[in-house]
């Protein structure tokens, strides 16, 4: 594997709970890191209209008004 080196400050908390993860999975920092940023960078970028949808209604005594209604009250001020 080629690898660039990379230097990045950390908070003193960021360190510790690395420090911790490593010694719990028995790997060294860059590995731990790398693997976070592999994970991060895997995850697509949330798309906010589907998360909406799939979840809109799920709170069922939350009276909301249906999405379609949504902008309409800042239009009608216009």
């Amino acid at each position: 594997m080629a690898a660039t080196r990379t230097q990045i400050y950390l908070t003193d908390r960021q360190r510790r709970r690395l420090d911790e993860r490593q010694r719990q999975e028995g790997k060294s920092m860059a590995a731990v890191i790398r693997e976070a940023i592999d994970s991060y960078l895997a995850e697509p970028a949330g798309d906010l209209d589907r998360v909406l949808n799939e979840t809109f209604g799920t709170l069922p005594d939350l009276d909301v008004p249906p999405r379609t209604e949504w902008g309409r009250r800042d239009r009608s001020r216009g």
